[in-house]
């Protein structure tokens, strides 16, 4: 049925991979429930998404054949596995990592150039996700690069709708997260006091979690840890870089940092959308969706709905905040936002410390990650 439909619109046009957000601003006032092959039903509007996000029973999370823990899970059973995760983010968790949070931004920060040029995504972003996510995790240093060249091999079986890599790609990340099992178990009460430790000896519904679910929780933590923590610091930088104004805002008033950097990636989504399936017929923006649909919630159009937020692109952290869609909402609203806003703030609490002065490298135009990737795969900054 789906496949005889006319799209509505082209979500990979190469026009629109390199200007998303404008087309998406195009498409919440032309078309907000839209068709494509790609994307199946794409949502634009924030009441939509809300209604999506506030109706698991209606929009299920159950959208791959493949178990995802607990994301792609609905309640009850969602519920379960919710409860093990939620305290890995609690407050204490947080203190406890954020001195060595602090030590790798500091140290990533001070190998900035003092004067100079540098591409600030691979040399910064991404180094800083690839190196803060083992550190939680308690993954020794060398797996950076190992896991580099997976989150790069992953974005291009992705780009290229080749089932066959990403299925290789998958298989690749597993069997890393299995030996690092196995070594824990081999290692038995001599094993690290980690994070992934602590996973091992979780239970649900009284009994031990299964390889596969484990596998499943560090796939998911990882995938979203390094994807968006990369794409979110080249979008500040990318805003900071351009509003000299801005930054002497948050250096004379530094508690509002965490709220801008929130604001900032409202307004230029590192995490560009999700997906939910129909349960049963529903009528959304006028437009009839049968049961067992795909619908994609697109976070980086939800969140800039001028109905909501009047001028999407200006930045009002107080005013916008209790709207904001950055970290989702209802029962499947991130549980790894209070690691997220400990990484992001520290990171540019140093950077706005130690270098800060920094703007766009004459000559060297930003250039966008594409769909589904969000913020930049290339970003040029001058420093001094």
């Amino acid at each position: 049925m789906s496949n005889t439909r006319n799209p509505d619109w082209n979500p990979r046009d190469p026009a629109i991979l390199h200007q998303p957000l404008k087309a998406y601003d195009r498409m919440r006032c032309e078309c907000p429930v839209a068709w494509s092959d790609y994307q199946h039903w794409s949502l634009f509007r924030h009441a939509d998404v809300m209604r999506v996000l506030h109706e698991p029973e209606t929009f299920s999370n159950t959208v791959s054949q493949h178990l995802s823990v607990p994301n792609g899970m609905d309640p009850p059973e969602h519920g379960r596995y919710r409860a093990i995760i939620e305290p890995y983010f609690s407050p204490d968790a947080m203190a406890r990592f954020e001195p060595e949070c602090r030590r790798i931004a500091r140290e990533l920060v001070q190998s900035l150039p003092e004067q100079g040029e540098v591409d600030v995504i691979p040399a910064f972003a991404e180094d800083f996700a690839l190196r803060i996510q083992c550190a939680f995790m308690g993954w020794r240093s060398d797996l950076h690069e190992p896991l580099r060249e997976w989150l790069h091999r992953n974005l291009a079986a992705t780009l290229s709708g080749d089932r066959e890599a990403m299925a290789q790609v998958a298989v690749d990340f597993d069997s890393t997260i299995r030996s690092l099992l196995a070594e824990r178990r081999e290692a038995g009460n001599q094993a690290p006091a980690d994070t992934t430790t602590a996973l091992m000896n979780e239970t649900v519904n009284g009994r031990s979690l299964s390889d596969e679910e484990l596998v499943s929780i560090l796939r998911n933590w990882t995938v979203g840890e390094l994807g968006t923590i990369s794409a979110s610091v080249g979008i500040v930088l990318h805003a900071l870089a351009g509003d000299a104004v801005l930054r002497e805002r948050i250096t004379a008033q530094p508690e509002t940092l965490n709220a801008t950097i929130d604001e900032l990636l409202r307004r230029d989504a590192p995490l560009m959308s999700n997906r939910r399936v129909t349960t049963c017929p529903v009528t959304l923006g006028g437009r009839r969706i049968e049961a067992g649909e795909r619908i994609t919630l697109l976070w980086a159009a939800a969140n800039r709905d001028e109905a909501v937020f009047g001028d999407p692109d200006a930045i009002r952290p107080e005013a916008n905040a209790s709207s904001n869609l950055l970290y989702g909402a209802g029962i499947h609203v991130c549980p790894g936002a209070p690691l997220a806003r400990l990484e992001l703030g520290t990171l540019f609490e140093e950077l706005l410390y130690w270098r800060p002065r920094f703007r766009h490298a004459s000559g060297a135009e930003p250039r966008r990650a594409h769909y589904p990737a969000g913020g930049f795969a290339s970003l040029k900054l001058a420093f001094g």
